[in-house]
């Protein structure tokens, strides 16, 4: 994702602002009215984020656990078509910028600001004083469009950030992915595992995947894909601690997916490669199994509901 230069980029600004965690469809609506904004002056949109979360500036261990990295959601705009995106860092002083001082703040930072572009209940200023209307004022005060976009909903409900982190919490990643956009996702280098799961004929692909939100552990319906290649394989993924043969007292969670009805002759991702993990439907919970013989029978169980699932897509 472009970082943001007046001097190369003297047009006219198009901004969205927010947190975005998740980039989702309510965030995505935002972006879109810019993107029409800018298509009339030739004009070029981005996003002015935070970094850390303002909710980690102010409560620091207690803050909300992001859905996603910064370099996924920068991943997420480009996309999306935006031009750049700029990472603001969150300090003190910048929280005790007054309300009716904020357009002078951007328009410090984007001296060709044109439009500012911002969900219904979007709040900014010291104390968060600063509502939709006084941004309104104050844009219209210093020739600059605001547009104040309506909220998103699904299943009747206001579509938030807030919202998709209790779903994914909670297993209900169908639900999670209807509020993105696009299917929740991990993605990194395949390791080397204990070798266990090709023994008993459910050989894995493991990705040692850490993310700041961390999913309900359990088995999922899952679709891998080889940027490399091109490549895409339907598969389930267990993301866990795996407790049927781990005896570490803490072990760390690990993904492991198994793919599903390769033909003859094809060539996988093995160790080395980078793969990303789509996951589309929650099969059950992590479970302990009296033995592998048992763990070997669930698996299969599993294989065919997620073979039914994919069939019916």
């Amino acid at each position: 994702m472009a970082a943001f230069s007046q001097t190369q980029n003297p047009r006219a600004v198009h901004l969205g602002i927010g947190n975005y965690d998740g980039f989702h469809r309510g965030h995505r609506a935002i972006f879109q009215k810019a993107q029409e904004a800018a298509r009339t002056d030739g004009g070029i949109v981005g996003a002015l984020t935070f970094a850390p979360h303002p909710e980690v500036f102010f409560r620091g261990n207690g803050a909300v656990k992001l859905i996603f990295s910064r370099e996924r959601k920068d991943a997420l705009f480009a996309a999306a078509g935006l031009d750049f995106a700029v990472h603001e860092p969150f300090s003190q002083a910048l929280a005790n910028v007054a309300a009716e001082d904020f357009i002078r703040f951007l328009k410090e930072k984007f001296p060709t600001l044109s439009g500012l572009y911002v969900g219904d209940n979007f709040r900014f200023g010291a104390q968060r004083r600063g509502d939709v209307a006084l941004l309104e004022k104050l844009g219209n005060a210093a020739g600059i469009s605001v547009g104040v976009v309506p909220p998103v909903s699904y299943l009747g409900e206001r579509i938030s950030s807030t919202r998709i982190r209790s779903a994914i919490t909670a297993g209900k990643i169908a639900d999670a992915n209807a509020m993105l956009a696009e299917p929740y996702s991990a993605s990194g280098i395949v390791i080397s595992g204990n070798q266990l799961g090709r023994t008993i004929g459910f050989p894995t692909l493991n990705l040692a995947w850490d993310p700041e939100l961390r999913p309900r552990l359990g088995v999922y319906c899952a679709r891998v894909s080889v940027p490399a290649t091109g490549q895409v394989f339907s598969g389930i993924a267990n993301y866990g601690v795996r407790p049927t043969i781990t005896s570490a007292a803490t072990p760390e969670p690990l993904l492991e997916t198994h793919l599903l009805d390769v033909p003859a002759g094809t060539t996988i991702p093995t160790y080395g490669d980078f793969i990303r993990v789509e996951w589309l439907d929650f099969l059950r919970p992590e479970t302990k199994f009296r033995d592998i013989n048992a763990l070997k029978a669930q698996l299969e169980t599993d294989s065919r509901k997620a073979e039914e699932l994919f069939s019916n897509e």
